[in-house]
């Protein structure tokens, strides 16, 4: 399929750039992916959707405080390091700018001096890999001294880091946020609960890799970075038993959508599991493990645009876009939701 398949025109001003006041005020488009029906509502009414026994998905991953701002020790340069992919104890992989004047070797300097990074090699791809030296506990130092890494089209400053992390963010390890899940406070978790939709948690450390573009003009050329996932025994119990018993499982998200599918793909049934997945979802693709995705509004030309026109048709997903251009929907990170069923 050719790259320009998945193209639309966004105006700018239409891309978020900060979060509404309250988390569950955004809009809802609904699509129902049979049909191509479109209905324009609020995510409140997201319930009014769901049927007791439906299962709600989520991706549990925490984001990093990633993005670091230091000095070169030996010239005063300033740097920009963004930790994508831990390696071994206090050595991670990164991204750095300016990246070509940090040769093996170089020290860079953050904050007072709390922190210190060693590049130790340059990967294939020129991501520097780096060891860092501090005192105390490493997570500790982040904290003080990273920012959230938001994504290049959000030119606004997040006054609150915790409005770029889900409430139930557990286990840290992303560079970005699974945004789908934003949209979601405790008080509406308990409605959901007491409406008798279930939740169901997995993990997967979302990296850039997901949302780099797609340079080839025939995606079935591009290739996915990989990326670390986990789903627990209590969840693939959970996950079968709504299967066996004909319940719907729904996705929050493209981040648990790439995992349960890549648990399908690799074990042939829904099972614990852990590892790396490099799954690229695009039209064509049969869906194994869900029946219905909850999501935010993606980027033209982006693989998350195309697992959503897997679920959907492209066809679909077009005129729907198209549609939430003219009413004027919130894209990306911090805007809108959209319900595929």
């Amino acid at each position: 399929m050719d790259i320009n398949d998945f193209d639309y025109e966004l105006p700018e001003s239409l891309i978020a750039q900060v979060p509404l006041k309250e988390r569950s005020a955004s809009r809802l488009l609904v699509l129902d992916k049979r049909t191509g029906e479109i209905r324009h509502q609020m995510f409140v009414q997201l319930i009014d959707h769901l049927k007791p026994g439906d299962v709600l998905v989520f991706n549990d991953s925490k984001v990093l405080p990633a993005r670091l701002f230091g000095v070169k020790e030996e010239t005063g340069a300033k740097v920009e390091i963004l930790l994508l992919r831990q390696l071994d104890t206090d050595v991670w992989e990164t991204l750095a700018k300016p990246g070509k004047r940090l040769a093996v070797g170089t020290r860079i300097r953050f904050g007072n001096s709390e922190l210190t990074g060693i590049v130790e090699s340059v990967t294939a791809g020129g991501e520097r890999v780096v060891r860092f030296e501090y005192q105390g506990i490493f997570q500790e130092v982040l904290d003080r001294l990273g920012e959230m890494p938001l994504p290049p089209y959000i030119k606004t400053r997040l006054e609150d880091k915790g409005r770029y992390q889900t409430v139930y963010a557990a286990h840290e390890g992303s560079v970005a946020a699974p945004t789908a899940g934003l949209h979601f406070t405790q008080p509406f978790f308990e409605r959901l609960k007491a409406y008798g939709v279930e939740l169901a948690f997995v993990t997967l450390h979302v990296g850039l890799g997901t949302f780099r573009p797609v340079k080839m003009e025939r995606i079935e050329e591009h290739r996915m970075h990989a990326e670390y996932f986990i789903v627990n025994e209590s969840t693939a119990d959970q996950l079968r038993r709504a299967k066996a018993e004909g319940r719907r499982v729904i996705a929050v998200g493209t981040t648990p959508t790439r995992v349960l599918e890549s648990v399908m793909r690799q074990r042939g049934k829904m099972t614990a599991a852990s590892g790396w997945t490099d799954i690229f979802i695009y039209p064509g693709y049969t869906f194994q493990a869900i029946d219905g995705l909850l999501t935010n509004f993606h980027l033209p030309k982006s693989t998350l645009l195309m697992l959503v026109s897997a679920l959907a048709g492209r066809e679909n997903i077009l005129r729907a876009y198209a549609q939430a251009v003219k009413e004027k929907y919130r894209f990306f990170s911090f805007g809108d939701a959209m319900l595929i069923l």
